[in-house]
């Protein structure tokens, strides 16, 4: 424990904690913390959702939400060297956008249902909890790998066209 309850952790699994070895962030133990990110996280995910049905054509789901065919093709291409280039998200950033809401939406439901009488203490609960927020860690490293193979392989920087929802339109097929 640190001063006044404060400790000190990497993101708060304990596979993190074991595979990382160092503690680094402050966190309140109270939990206060935990509930106002997962409230917030929660609520960024609810504005994408929203987005994505009224958004401009290339943040709408409609645009780049592919079946698991047209992915797993995709990712062929990627390991072939002939991916296509996309205005929008290519299919496996469609897929990762999927896969990300969907995780964080089971990380706030499962930290929300923790808070309950009936799941105070479950243990398959806190477990699973853990699970997600390990399974997000590693979807975010595969997120940012994605995006930067694809930066380097297009001549894009999909950073910026992410920050400002601005990408080279010159050679893109879809």
């Amino acid at each position: 424990m640190g001063p006044k309850g404060a400790r000190w952790i990497v993101p708060e699994t304990g596979a993190a904690k074991d595979v990382a070895g160092l503690r680094v962030a402050p966190v309140d133990t109270t939990g206060a913390g935990d509930t106002f990110a997962g409230y917030l996280a929660a609520g960024v995910v609810a504005t994408r959702i929203l987005w994505g049905f009224v958004g401009p054509r290339h943040a709408r789901f409609t645009d780049f939400v592919r079946g698991p065919a047209a992915v797993l093709a995709y990712l062929r291409d990627v390991l072939a060297g002939r991916e296509r280039r996309h205005l929008g998200h290519n299919p496996a950033g469609g897929a990762m956008i999927l896969a990300l809401l969907a995780t964080v939406l089971g990380l706030g439901l499962t930290g929300w249902m923790a808070t309950t009488d009936r799941f105070w203490g479950a243990e398959w609960l806190e477990e699973l909890h853990e699970i997600l927020a390990n399974g997000l860690l590693l979807l975010i490293a595969l997120h940012v790998g994605g995006v930067l193979l694809a930066s380097l392989r297009e001549g894009d920087n999909l950073i910026f066209a992410m920050i400002t929802g601005r990408k080279r339109v010159d050679a893109a097929r879809h």
